[in-house]
């Protein structure tokens, strides 16, 4: 059986002594753990662990925990920007000093955080936490639907029927959906004999291969980059290699690049 600290440390470092309960933990165990100092009480009925995150800290204090964009980051998911301030839920809905607060069951479901971001973020930044939680099987994307009524959440609706779970990173996410946006026709993960699969194909012309943060981290990811690389050019794919760095501050210019590209090659197809 797991101890309190263990069933804390997994609940994210604060928690509220019913939520501990329902864990598992006893009232007596907690009461020894507060005894021996292995964690404290930051708000009545509230614990946390002596190293908890600052974040989740001052929203415990506050009968709060992280949410929305706050918690996406905190679960892993693909968050295109930090929040000045960290966005937190609460059953209570009152102000938080320093932080954005949405009204919402404690603890918070994968499931409510990607709702939440879907209702408060940019699109793109909410599309790249929903498609990313549904890649990793976190949630489910029909139950996304179900919670955004059709006659009500239109906008959120058209934005999840462009979830794909075959999306190999964040950089392919948001060129995805900067070139659709820009009314390109883009297909993802398109299969090249030999290659595997391409990132994206842009209006059947163009090939876009994606750049992470941590591309090329050893000789072998290097000798597979240029594998593929050469085979697209075997197979007559002209392709452009896309960094994090283009999609999220060169937008302008990822965009003329393609249009360039794409017109280019586009004439050529028809000589």
């Amino acid at each position: 059986m797991d101890t309190t600290i263990e069933v804390l440390r997994r609940l994210g470092g604060v928690a509220a002594s019913g939520t501990l309960l329902r864990a598992g933990v006893t009232r007596h165990a907690l009461d020894l753990a507060l005894r021996g100092s292995s964690l404290v009480k930051v708000a009545r009925g509230v614990y946390a662990l002596p190293d908890a995150d600052p974040v989740a800290v001052h929203a415990g204090t506050y009968h709060a925990v992280p949410g929305c964009v706050t918690a996406a980051g905190k679960l892993g998911l693909w968050v295109v920007r930090s929040p000045e301030q960290p966005h937190l839920t609460a059953r209570h809905g009152r102000p938080v000093p320093g932080c954005v607060v949405h009204r919402g069951a404690v603890p918070a479901s994968v499931l409510d955080v990607v709702c939440q971001c879907l209702r408060c973020l940019p699109p793109l930044e909410a599309l790249t936490i929903a498609e990313s939680a549904v890649k990793r099987g976190k949630v489910d994307l029909e139950e996304l639907r179900l919670r955004f009524p059709a006659a009500r959440e239109q906008s959120v609706r058209r934005l999840l029927s462009r979830v794909r779970p075959q999306s190999g990173s964040i950089v392919e996410t948001m060129a995805r959906y900067l070139l659709e946006e820009a009314g390109f026709v883009v297909e993802t993960q398109v299969s090249i004999p030999g290659m595997g699969h391409l990132d994206l194909m842009v209006d059947s012309v163009l090939g876009i291969e994606t750049d992470g943060y941590a591309s090329h981290s050893s000789r072998k990811d290097y000798r597979d980059d240029r594998r593929r690389w050469n085979i697209t050019v075997v197979y007559g794919v002209p392709t452009l290699r896309i960094t994090y760095e283009m999609v999220m501050g060169q937008q302008d210019e990822f965009l003329a690049m393609v249009r360039k590209a794409v017109l280019r090659y586009r004439r050529a197809q028809s000589a």
